[in-house]
């Protein structure tokens, strides 16, 4: 019996238990995958849970806001990937040793390459880096935009971080040496020319779907494509505000459907078609 979840807070609009089903029921294993809201200082919960998968009780846990970075002191080991990120999404057990794993930088990389090429980039990476000397801006400082900001870099991208307590910031300087780091607020955010804007903020998540992360009147850059890791609702309102001005923009559910294909792996050592997850969103 394959017993998961998701821990974070909240987590009534995900669709993890729909995808993660779906791939249980396809693979042909018996088990579940459920919801585990733990709020932000309830370190007990979060500690007993990491308990049960120790005990076998539970298979293994996908992590999501507020605990991405949280949960690490109750592991035993981290991937090479999540610690040099310093942040964590999927938690598994390797026999006796609890590990924490990031698949959301691989999996943000892939959605972002796919959006890129249909965006007319190209999918050649010197085409793309050679001479464009793409820069990107991302909103936020949380554990997903350490992801983001991990995958970027390693893609070659020239990266500044915008959020709005500017304090979570600075620690991106020492995690990541060379990013531009600014004291920006996001009300008096000045987009300047970047060729990405990322929003890793919650954000714009149902139920507050007529928020977005800038200002009603900011104006886009117009060479800009515009990505959102929220994905409920299918369009959010910082994606709607970019369309309205033309741009491309595309909400995270291909990101979710990346890194959800990767974490039942690590999970179940099945490697399913990409095709049964993007189904079981559509």
């Amino acid at each position: 019996m394959i017993k998961l979840g998701l821990i974070g807070y909240p987590v009534g609009h995900s669709l993890s238990p729909k995808i993660q089903n779906a791939a249980l029921k396809a693979s042909g294993l018996e088990g579940d995958y459920r919801l585990f809201p733990v709020p932000p200082d309830d370190m007990q919960t979060l500690e007993n849970l990491m308990t049960s998968v120790r005990t076998g009780e539970m298979s293994g846990f996908n992590v999501t806001i507020p605990h991405k970075q949280t949960v690490i002191p109750f592991l035993d080991e981290l991937t090479p990937t999540a610690r040099a990120i310093g942040s964590v999404n999927i938690i598994y057990k390797r026999g006796d040793t609890l590990i924490g794993d990031n698949t959301d930088a691989p999996g943000f990389l892939a959605d972002l390459r796919s959006f890129l090429t249909t965006a007319s980039y190209g999918n050649d990476k010197t085409q793309r880096h050679g001479d464009l000397n793409l820069s990107a801006l991302v909103l936020g400082a949380g554990g997903s935009a350490r992801s983001v900001v991990y995958a970027l870099c390693n893609d070659g991208w020239q990266v500044t971080i915008a959020a709005r307590r500017v304090e979570q910031t600075h620690q991106f300087s020492e995690k990541f040496p060379g990013i531009h780091v600014k004291d920006y607020n996001f009300q008096t955010l000045q987009l300047f020319n970047f060729q990405l804007i990322v929003n890793t903020t919650p954000i714009g998540m149902i139920p507050n779907i007529d928020q977005s992360p800038l200002p009603e009147d900011t104006v886009f850059p117009s060479q800009a494509k515009i990505y959102d890791l929220v994905y409920n609702p299918r369009e959010t309102k910082f994606v709607r505000d970019a369309r309205a001005q033309g741009l491309q923009a595309i909400t995270g559910l291909g990101m979710l459907v990346e890194q959800a294909a990767l974490g039942f792996t690590l999970w179940t050592g099945i490697n399913l078609s990409i095709d049964i997850f993007r189904g079981a969103v559509q």
